[in-house]
């Protein structure tokens, strides 16, 4: 048992070893997103972030509102607003990703789903737009065939046996 485990952290290596630098680049920035949004999204980071701008607000009249003051700040939040927006993207594309592969497969699981709906988000806007139609009149016809069927059995089975 001993040596297929050492056979599988051998392969494992030479996995490793032949990825190319653009996929170890991908994989690191994966975790370092991820990792990164877990903690700045965090109330602490929030706290951390109201804390500066009180400490900078705080020097304000030390050095006399001066233009270098603002600057700072101004600085500071732009670079991290830059950066951000990667980490952001990089979030919410996984996250995206994942939910749009969790419902192809609710579709190819469900008997009488169309599973031509898999791959959705890969269609034209304009094909988009065809299915947008085509769900617009299903939603419609069933909320008329829903309001004939509430009519005809409006009344509940407690008022009539009442």
């Amino acid at each position: 048992m001993g040596i297929m485990k050492e056979t599988q952290v051998e392969k494992l290596r030479e996995h490793e070893a032949s990825r190319d630098f653009v996929c170890v680049v991908r994989d690191a920035f994966r975790v370092f997103a991820r990792q990164s949004s877990i903690i700045l999204g965090s109330a602490w980071a929030f706290t951390a972030a109201i804390f500066i701008i009180v400490i900078w607000a705080l020097t304000g009249p030390t050095f006399h509102f001066s233009d270098t003051w603002q600057l700072i700040i101004n600085t500071g939040t732009t670079i991290v607003t830059f950066l951000m927006v990667f980490l952001i993207q990089n979030t919410q594309n996984r996250d995206a990703k994942a939910f749009q592969l969790k419902l192809d497969e609710i579709i190819r699981a469900l008997k009488g789903a169309r599973n031509e709906l898999v791959d959705l988000e890969n269609l034209s806007d304009e094909d988009l737009k065809d299915l947008e139609k085509q769900f617009t009149r299903i939603r419609q016809k069933a909320v008329h065939d829903g309001k004939r069927l509430r009519d005809v059995t409006s009344t509940s089975p407690v008022e009539e046996s009442g």
